[in-house]
């Protein structure tokens, strides 16, 4: 009995002990609370673009389509048969050279490594580019270019002779 009542008399030292240290320690202790930060005032602005086209507008991102009329252009063909220079785009053939059929003057147009001869009315390139003329140095074309706002619009474009584009580069 007595040896408990020793142990008991320990513990309670011990928690006094600790009770003194966190008192005193309470006592050195004070709380600090920073202060915010201030508030900016910003000033108010009167949004006056009502009428202006809505950035987020998905009518934005598509583009305003012509009438059918402009679309349905008549200078194209529906029903003419393609012919194999139009599956390549311009930049990729090459005018390697001319060839006389008696009156006719045919250019000779490279795509990939096949050779094709050319007249006057055939079509090259991928924007219905109709030959319409051929010279020593280079082919004339006349393209027919679709324009978001204005439907179809003619462009003219030359396909030079290889060596007369490598000089060039």
């Amino acid at each position: 009995l007595m040896l408990s009542a020793g142990l008991v008399s320990a513990c309670t030292s011990e928690r006094e002990d600790i009770a003194a240290w966190m008192k005193e320690e309470a006592s050195h202790m004070r709380g600090r609370v920073e202060l915010l930060p201030e508030v900016k005032i910003f000033p108010v602005i009167d949004y006056s673009a009502f009428d202006m086209l809505d950035p987020f507008n998905t009518a934005r991102i598509e583009p305003t389509r012509p009438d059918k009329a402009k679309r349905d252009d008549p200078r194209l063909d529906p029903d003419r048969q393609r012919e194999p220079l139009e599956a390549y785009p311009l930049e990729s053939l090459k005018m390697v050279g001319v060839m006389n059929q008696g009156k006719q003057i045919n250019a000779l147009i490279q795509a990939d490594k096949t050779l094709y001869q050319v007249h006057v009315g055939n079509f090259l390139g991928q924007n219905y580019g109709k030959v319409l003329a051929i010279h020593e140095e280079s082919v004339d074309l006349q393209e027919l270019v679709e324009d978001v706002t204005e439907g179809w619009i003619e462009r003219t474009n030359t396909l030079q002779l290889q060596e007369r584009q490598e000089a060039g580069k």
